[in-house]
Order: C-alpha cells, then structure tokens, then sequence
C-alpha cells in the first residue's frame, strides 16, 4: 500500500488459538509488557495535577510487546514512510495510541479484542500471527477490513477494529511534529498587516480605496 492510497483509505477455532499462543510465546513469556513511555518534560502551562496524573499513566503499561509490535506494523501500513515524512513509528504513533488506552479505557477492549482477531484471522488464513506474516500476506488482510464498503459481512468486526485503529493512526500522526510539519501547518505566529492584497481589491474594483 502506497501511502496516499493507505490515507486516502481514512475516509474462531482450537487449532487456532494454539497456534496462536505458540506464536505469541516468545515475544510475551521474555517480556510481560511494552517498554514504559518516556514521560513529557514539557510542563508549561499545565497544573500539578494534570502534570502527576500524565506521570502516572506513562508510568503504567497496557498492551503487551506483541500487542505492540503488532499495532507498529499496522500503523506504518496506515501511514507509511514516503520522500516527504516518516512513517506513523517513526513519529512515535504507537507510544500515543499506549497513552491514549489509558487516558481513555474505553479504547482498551475493542483494540484488545480487534488485535486478538486479527491474528485470529491471520492463523487461519497463513498459519502465522499477522506480525509475523510477509508483507503482502499483511497488506492483503489489512485490504479485507480496510474499506467498510467493499467489506465482506464476515469482516464486519475486522472493519469496527480497523476503523478505531486508523482513526487513532491518524490523529497520533497529525498532532506530532512531524505530521503538523507533512501537511504545513504552523498554528499562530505573529504577523505585519501591510494591507489589502491588490488583487483583492482589483476583485471587488476598490483599488482607489484606502484601507
């Protein structure tokens, strides 16, 4: 998946699940969870209790490392590295999509569950966890939950689970410096008012006019 095309897109059984515990062992018995985030230093602004709780939830971990390595592949498959930016890790969309599931619990189930199936789905279809599928064998899953109108029915929790997943994806991206610095935005900054343009007052034929 090109990048613009991944953007432009924003708009089970036994035998299985041991093959999926068989798959996940190693990455989750070598290391029970993901790596803590680093806490922001950046303080200004705020007040002490939001600065203790935001230490609190970097302090604390949620999705597992498979869960995570996992959640990496399907960000960067969402907003890959193209000439122009990096890629969702590279601007660090999976430690935001951490924070957010313990900022905002309700996120944590339908991730949760949407990874399980994923990989449930992968298992099923390749005899691999989808981290550990190739890349086309990934991108040919993602494309089967990517597109809610061209979605089969059976893929209508892929769909839910992915919708989540690219809208987290996205908003990661944009709100980093990185995805502010891809699309151009500056926010305020201070200006020199030198006056009308005088192509829009030739528009509205006012360029005898002072303003």
């Amino acid at each position: 998946m090109k990048r613009r095309e991944s953007l432009k897109a924003i708009g089970l059984t036994a035998l299985a699940s041991g093959l999926l515990l068989d798959s996940c062992q190693e990455k989750e018995v070598k290391t029970e969870q993901a790596s803590v985030l680093q806490t922001p230093t950046d303080t200004v602004g705020r007040q002490e209790f939001e600065i203790e709780r935001d230490k609190k939830l970097h302090a604390e971990t949620f999705f597992t490392k498979h869960e995570m390595a996992t959640i990496t592949v399907l960000a960067d498959i969402i907003i890959p590295k193209d000439d122009k930016s990096g890629s969702a890790s590279d601007a660090k969309v999976p430690e935001f999509i951490e924070f957010i599931v313990k900022d905002m619990p309700e996120h944590q189930v339908p991730l949760r569950g949407g990874l399980r199936w994923l990989d449930m789905q992968c298992l099923n279809r390749f005899a691999h966890a989808f981290v550990d599928c190739s890349s086309q064998q990934q991108i040919e899953m993602v494309t089967a939950i990517a597109y809610p109108l061209k979605a089969k029915p059976e893929m209508k929790q892929g769909v839910t689970f992915f919708n989540r997943m690219r809208d987290l994806t996205a908003t990661g991206f944009f709100s980093s410096k990185m995805g502010m610095a891809d699309i151009g935005y500056v926010g305020n900054s201070p200006n020199r008012w030198t006056g009308v343009p005088a192509d829009v007052l030739k528009q509205y034929d006012m360029e005898h006019v002072k303003v």
